[in-house]
């Protein structure tokens, strides 16, 4: 994530990035015809949805949360390197450890994706562990 363009802590969060043209993910996906992998935007709406969850909590440190379950995930037209990348991620719903989130991507205004993810409440490994 480049850019946090708004927050509601424990609610929602609006974020951008981009995926620049020199990347090695581009060199196999796919050659002469560059996209940004569906998994890779994927992983951008979940960190943008940590984001939403973690700013729920006013303690130090944060928590962790973990990608636990793609409930439905739709990719609407391809990313290409160098797109700016609207991302947006809104809670649903929380029961104890597992929050669900309503995620979408936009460029330039025209949705890319759209789904929905649940993240689970990480514990943190002990200070010194490996």
């Amino acid at each position: 994530m480049r850019e946090l363009v708004r927050c509601e802590p424990g609610r929602l969060v609006e974020a951008a990035t981009f995926f620049a043209g020199d990347d090695p993910m581009f060199r196999g996906h796919f050659p002469g015809n560059p996209l940004v992998p569906g998994v890779i935007l994927t992983e951008a709406l979940a960190q943008t949805a940590g984001l939403a969850a973690a700013s729920g909590f006013p303690e130090d440190p944060k928590p962790l949360f973990l990608l636990s379950a793609i409930r439905s995930m739709k990719f609407l037209r391809a990313v290409r390197p160098d797109e700016r990348v609207e991302l947006r991620a809104e809670k649903l719903a929380q029961v104890d450890g597992l929050l669900q989130f309503k995620v979408d991507a936009s460029v330039s205004g025209v949705r890319v994706a759209e789904g929905q993810l649940v993240l689970s409440l990480a514990a943190r490994p002990a200070p010194g562990s490996a």
